[in-house]
């Protein structure tokens, strides 16, 4: 058995303090045992209109990850990050950026996975509209990071609403899938915890999902509730209160072998065209 742990930030733009949270909750994690910890979504920095100004930070970020890693010796997902490049190098040109999520081992960068599904919709709240796809480029590749405690297939917010990539991503070998995420206040509260629960009721998989929440400037308000499931979509464990935090679950690998061979799924799927 394994323990992972699941984060809840309350990031603001300022990337020196996130990072005394950010190593503050490795601490934690450490302390009770986890071999992996996931953070949110802009975790490092958390604030509209300075994509491009921490993407130009992004190597030097991910160096100072890979460093926590190593002194802590455990595995990071590194939540999500603007970067300016594609994975093969190539820049890119239009001044948007990518949201990117790294998984860290305390050796290096694992594995990089750009967002998929952009949040391009209409939300009644102090935002109103969201238009991720003006400020980021969509990624194109499903990633599933190789792992000792069992491969982790790597997905973003958004992604959530989609199971066809929860259920590649299984096909792939993905054993936990990780959401970081800032789902926002309005949405969170109708869909965050059934989407957590839906798609480990889908692809037998443990879900993840490490979350924003509280404010972030005067107009942006996040959701929160960090939590995790097991394999059969139950929740093991979610976070109810405010501020920066996290949780730690067991991953039993064994556990989740006999859910898939009791009802296989994977085994029964028909693909079906209307």
């Amino acid at each position: 058995m394994t323990l992972l742990s699941v984060v809840q930030m309350n990031s603001q733009n300022d990337i020196e303090a996130n990072f005394s949270v950010i190593e503050s909750l490795i601490q934690q994690s450490k302390a009770d045992g986890a071999s992996l910890i996931v953070f949110p979504e802009n975790f490092v920095c958390f604030a509209a209109g300075m994509q491009r100004e921490t993407a130009a930070q992004f190597e030097s970020i991910q160096h100072r990850l890979e460093q926590l890693a190593h002194h802590y010796q455990i595995w990071i997902v590194a939540g999500t990050l603007p970067c300016p490049f594609r994975p093969d190098g190539s820049v890119i040109r239009d001044g948007r950026v990518r949201t990117v999520s790294l998984c860290i081992s305390p050796e290096k960068t694992e594995a990089r996975y750009d967002k998929i599904h952009l949040f391009d919709v209409q939300v009644s709240d102090a935002v109103g509209g969201y238009q991720e796809s003006k400020f980021f480029e969509p990624g194109t590749d499903v990633v599933v990071a190789r792992t000792p405690f069992g491969d982790i297939g790597l997905m973003v917010c958004y992604d959530l609403r989609f199971p066809e990539l929860s259920l590649t991503l299984r096909s792939q070998g993905a054993r936990i899938l990780t959401a970081p995420a800032a789902f926002t206040y309005i949405t969170g509260q109708m869909h965050w915890q059934l989407l957590l629960q839906a798609r480990a009721m889908d692809s037998q998989c443990q879900v993840l999902g490490a979350a924003q929440q509280g404010w972030h400037g005067e107009k942006r308000q996040t959701w929160g509730h960090a939590g995790a499931t097991n394999s059969r979509g139950q929740l093991l464990n979610i976070i109810e209160n405010e501020g920066s935090q996290l949780i730690t679950v067991p991953f039993d690998m064994e556990e989740q072998n006999i859910i898939r061979a009791s009802m296989p799924l994977m085994l029964h799927r028909k693909l079906i065209s209307f």
